[in-house]
């Protein structure tokens, strides 16, 4: 694999990480619902998105450098920007302007979460760098210090630093904590990405002329939710984006019917796209739906996963 470093230099060393420092473990997020509402003047949407953390890691470590560098390692690791539009660099940057020290170090991510693919890993790495920075640093930042950072970072940042389950309103970043019972997803991941911005721009040129509801949270899926009752929130699983996912990339219409065939309980597209998430009855379910979901050739790759899952987490060394 091939390792590069921010800044102009580029080397073709990428390897497997660096040695000691401070490992944060970080999850991949579904959205069991995403309501979107029309788009407000500074470009945003404002947003119900009710946030599942599922058991999908990614882990970024930091490490003493001379200046800021990132490199990654893991599938679709070449996908990875290690330029300052990393979010993981960017977090290293906000924090150290807080301490009003130099963002010198060095970050490596551990990439499992897939890239552009609606399960916020950009948002994952951002998160895991703010608290692995911290560690490293011996800044002790006040928690809701550091998740007003990460809504600085990022909309979907804030939960991957809290993960477990949670409403999320505003365009994502103002949480509350929600009831969550234990349940069993499949993940498919597609060929290639989707850019969020692109997602919802599909959105707004959909929904141009109409009159989109103000988004509120399903009071019968965070029943749903609550009860771990899986059957109960298959019927309840929505997401405002997918038709505009669906707009631009229709062969997940293929993935979404696969899932179906193969016993999935639901199906729908996971935030933004273009990985689509199955929630199945239970781990023996999950191997079948994911053995059907490979065989059937819509899909480049599965994961299964159960959620919620814990947030962002140092790991001990």
């Amino acid at each position: 694999m091939n390792a590069r470093t921010t800044g102009a230099d580029v080397t073709d060393t990428r390897t497997a990480g660096p040695g000691a420092g401070v490992t944060v473990r970080v999850p991949a997020k579904v959205n069991v619902q995403l309501a979107v509402g029309a788009a407000r003047p500074d470009g945003f949407h404002d947003l119900a998105s009710v946030f599942l953390a599922v058991s999908l890691f990614d882990e970024v470590t930091a490490t003493p450098a001379d200046a800021l560098t990132v490199t990654c390692s893991g599938p679709d690791a070449d996908q990875v920007p290690l330029d300052r539009t990393n979010l993981a660099a960017r977090a290293a940057e906000v924090l150290a302007a807080r301490a009003g020290i130099s963002p010198d170090v060095h970050l490596h991510i551990a990439k499992n979460i897939p890239v552009a693919g609606g399960m916020a890993g950009g948002s994952a790495d951002g998160a895991a760098a703010l608290l692995a920075c911290d560690a490293l640093w011996g800044l002790d930042t006040p928690r809701e210090d550091l998740l007003a950072l990460c809504a600085e970072l990022g909309s979907d940042v804030p939960f991957s630093l809290v993960g477990g389950a949670a409403l999320g309103t505003g365009r994502g970043e103002l949480l509350t904590p929600v009831e969550a019972g234990t349940f069993h997803w499949v993940f498919a991941v597609a060929h290639g990405g989707l850019s969020t911005p692109s997602v919802f721009r599909e959105f707004d040129r959909l929904t141009e002329g109409v009159d989109v509801p103000v988004p509120q949270a399903s009071p019968v899926l965070l029943a749903a939710l609550a009860s771990g009752d899986p059957d109960a929130l298959a019927a309840a699983l929505a997401n405002d984006l997918q038709p505009a996912a669906l707009s631009l990339r229709p062969q997940l219409a293929a993935t979404l019917a696969a899932g179906a065939d193969a016993g999935a309980l639901a199906g729908l597209v996971s935030g933004s796209g273009p990985t689509t998430a199955f929630l199945v009855r239970d781990p023996e379910s999950a191997q079948k739906v994911a053995a059907a979901l490979e065989a059937s050739g819509t899909c480049r790759a599965t994961r299964i996963t159960a959620s919620p899952a814990p947030g962002a987490t140092v790991v001990p060394a």
